[in-house]
């Protein structure tokens, strides 16, 4: 088989030469070329091209999650393997649905990120064990009926991030939309919930059958 044509997206320097070179003295993966930042990937993803993308998500500017979110539509051919110290749910779930394939923490050693590749290569979707897990206990959380009240997909996912303690202007910069397009939102939620505060709705939905 031929080497698997990845790039590598991580801001620390000397960890990312690191890395680099283990790979590529595994002669499984040819490491096209190393960025810093998520913006000089961006400008030459498409030139590049690469099978594979080694993604960080705490990067200078733009996330590796929003970098992946913004080329994902565009390159969908490019697999996106997340490579991080973040294990919480959040950013876990936020990069799945962003596109990423895989998500491995930098607890792994050379030799297992090796392996992940060439099974994303492959078709698979590798994850460190302990992510694995967060991943299948959210399939066994109680679920909830909110199709049971009409809300659109994006006033599930307001309502969502309502529940989690996020303040419209967090959610607002989080979806990328306007304070007053969430305030429209959420009025439309308590409308259709017939509700008038956060806590009635979240009781409502969350917390009743």
């Amino acid at each position: 088989m031929n080497p698997i044509k990845i790039a590598i997206v991580e801001d620390d320097i000397e960890f990312l030469k690191g890395i680099s070179r283990a790979l590529t003295l595994s002669g499984e993966v040819d490491v096209l070329d190393t960025y810093a930042n998520a913006e000089d990937f961006i400008k030459q993803a498409e030139t590049l091209n690469p099978e594979i993308v080694l993604m960080d998500i705490g990067l200078p500017k733009l996330s590796g999650i929003e970098c992946i979110k913004y080329l994902k539509p565009r390159l969908p051919k490019i697999q996106f393997l997340m490579w991080t110290t973040f294990d919480d749910d959040e950013k876990i779930f936020d990069a799945l649905k962003a596109g990423a394939s895989g998500y491995i923490l930098k607890t792994a050693t050379a030799q297992q990120l090796i392996q992940a590749i060439c099974e994303l290569y492959r078709g698979g979707s590798p994850m460190s064990s302990s992510i694995a897990r967060k991943v299948i206990d959210s399939f066994h959380a109680p679920e909830v009926r909110q199709s049971a009240y009409n809300l659109t997909a994006r006033e599930n996912e307001i309502l969502d991030l309502l529940a989690k303690g996020y303040r419209y202007k967090e959610i607002a910069v989080k979806l990328f939309l306007s304070i007053e397009t969430v305030r429209s939102h959420v009025h439309h939620i308590y409308e259709k919930l017939q509700v008038s505060s956060r806590t009635d709705a979240l009781n409502k939905v969350y917390k009743r059958s």
